[in-house]
């Protein structure tokens, strides 16, 4: 297979975008699957870009993995940050590198952008190969933790 290219995700995309956020759901324990919110939030972003970016890995016509980075602002920086909200590879395509060329391209995007920090949140219960990953690429652990109010407003 050619080199999946990766670029900016469109309004077109939202279906395979949605198909790799049920997958990712279906696999973390503070989420459920929910394709109509899924693709309320993936269309928030493509509509609106001062709220974030989406990255695609694209063969073709098909997406292979996708990240999906948020925009806001640190007080503790003095500045611009980023949520990375989500980075999933299709199950097909996994352990080929996409992920880590997904994380390289969005962290040079934020590098490019002038942005002070990335912060990411990973599953407690998840792979300690997973929290690895992102440790290899230069994420540190936080002592924070991370808590909610679920706002049910909609």
């Amino acid at each position: 297979m050619d080199v999946p290219v990766i670029e900016q995700a469109t309004l077109e995309d939202l279906p395979q975008l949605t198909d790799l956020l049920l997958d990712l759901f279906s696999h973390e324990s503070d989420f459920k699957p929910d394709s109509t919110k899924q693709m309320r939030g993936l269309r928030l972003i493509l509509e609106q870009p001062n709220r974030g970016r989406i990255f695609v890995a694209r063969h073709g016509g098909r997406i292979l993995g996708m990240i999906s980075l948020l925009f806001t602002i640190s007080t503790a920086e003095g500045g611009f940050v980023l949520l990375l909200e989500d980075l999933i590879v299709h199950q097909e395509f996994r352990k080929q590198g996409l992920g880590a060329r997904l994380l390289e391209h969005g962290i040079a995007y934020a590098r490019e952008k002038k942005f002070l920090r990335i912060t990411l949140l990973t599953d407690r219960v998840t792979e300690e190969s997973e929290q690895q990953f992102f440790r290899k690429h230069g994420f540190v652990d936080s002592s924070m933790i991370p808590m909610r109010l679920k706002l049910d407003t909609l």
